[in-house]
């Protein structure tokens, strides 16, 4: 949850008998940037890079490239899994309009 502070302190730092809405963050922050990147094709490629990062834990990714994203792993995970929902509801694959679930209105009149 330290990554989560983090963004909470960006914003402000919680004082005393205060509550503290980092735990609220767990949940809210991938979810509104899912709704804010809500793209299937870049929400996949960040939930696999996500889910290397967790896969492999902080130990394997020591002294490797992605050591600097080995504490922020799990928020990845999160907000690739929450990207990449949206952008199957938005109904976007890397920007281009897809069309699953069909139109309630005829566009050819």
């Amino acid at each position: 949850t330290g990554v989560y502070q983090q963004i909470v302190d960006t914003y402000g730092i919680p004082s005393y008998l205060e509550a503290n809405p980092a735990l609220l963050t767990i949940v809210t922050f991938p979810f509104f940037f899912g709704m804010m990147f809500g793209d299937m094709g870049h929400g996949s490629l960040v939930l696999i890079l996500g889910g290397i990062l967790v896969l492999a834990g902080p130990a394997r990714l020591k002294g490797t490239l992605f050591e600097a994203f080995a504490e922020a792993r799990y928020l990845l995970l999160l907000m690739g899994v929450m990207a990449t929902y949206c952008g199957f509801i938005y109904n976007e694959w890397f920007a281009i309009p897809t069309n699953f679930f069909g139109s309630c209105y005829d566009l050819n009149e």
